[in-house]
C-alpha cells in the first residue's frame, strides 16, 4: 500500500504481467475496497480480455453472460477475441423490452439494498440449451455471480465457467471461480488501513 500524487491511499495488484494501482475507497463504516474500474480504460480492458478468453475457450462455452455495467466492455472484448457474434447481458433495471424476460434478486457488497438482474427474452433464447461462461470484473461475496448463475440455469443454460479479473477477500479461496489476481478487503482504524486477514 502507498499514497499516490493526490495523497490517496492505493493498493498495487499484478494482473498477469501488468501492475495496476487501485485507489482505496471507503464504502462503509471502517470498511474499504481497492477500487477496480474498467470503464473507459481500453488498454486494461483488452489486457484482461486477452487473458480470460483462453479460459472461455477451454471451457467450450457457447455463449458468455455478464451483468451491466463494468463487465460489459470486458465481455465485448472477450467475445471479439473469440469471434462470438453475441453475448448475453443481465440488466440492472427493467426496461420496456425486458417485460417478457426473467429476473433474479441479490445483495451486492458495493450497492446498498437488494438488486435485481433482468434478462430479456432475446438473451434467454441465446442461453437456452447452451454452455454458458459467466464473466465479471470482480468477485467478492459472490452474490452477483450466483444471481447470474441462477439466471443462466432458469433460461435453460448450463454454466461451464465462472471467471473474473479479480477475486476480492475470501473469494480467492473459492475453487469454482477462475481469476487473474486477488485483492484484499480493508478495515479502517485511526486513518490507517489494515489488510484483512483471511
Amino acid at each position: 500500500m502507498y499514497y499516490n500524487k493526490q495523497m490517496q491511499k492505493c493498493f498495487e495488484v499484478q494482473i498477469i504481467d501488468r501492475i495496476e494501482k487501485l485507489p482505496i475507497l471507503k464504502i462503509g463504516d471502517n470498511f474499504s475496497i481497492a477500487f477496480f474500474n474498467l470503464h473507459g480504460n481500453v488498454e486494461l480492458t483488452e489486457h484482461c480480455a486477452i487473458h480470460i478468453a483462453p479460459l472461455v475457450l477451454q471451457s467450450k462455452a457457447d455463449i458468455i453472460l455478464t451483468a451491466e455495467s463494468k463487465g460489459l466492455q470486458l465481455v465485448h472484448a472477450i467475445a471479439k477475441n473469440l469471434s462470438h457474434k453475441f453475448y448475453a447481458v443481465a440488466r440492472k433495471s427493467q426496461k420496456l423490452y425486458l417485460q417478457d424476460g426473467i429476473s433474479v434478486s441479490y445483495q451486492s457488497i458495493t450497492t446498498k439494498g437488494e438488486q435485481t438482474l433482468y434478462l430479456s427474452k432475446h438473451d434467454v433464447d441465446l442461453l437456452k440449451g447452451k454452455k454458458v461462461a459467466i464473466i465479471d470484473d470482480v468477485i467478492s461475496t459472490g452474490e452477483s455471480v450466483s444471481a447470474l448463475e441462477k439466471l443462466a440455469e432458469t433460461a435453460g443454460g448450463k454454466v461451464v465457467l465462472k471467471a473474473t479479473v479479480l477475486a476480492e477477500g475470501d473469494a480467492k479461496n473459492r475453487t469454482d471461480i477462475k481469476f487473474l489476481a486477488d485483492i484484499p478487503l480493508f478495515f479502517d482504524c485511526n486513518d490507517k488501513v489494515f489488510r484483512k486477514i483471511n
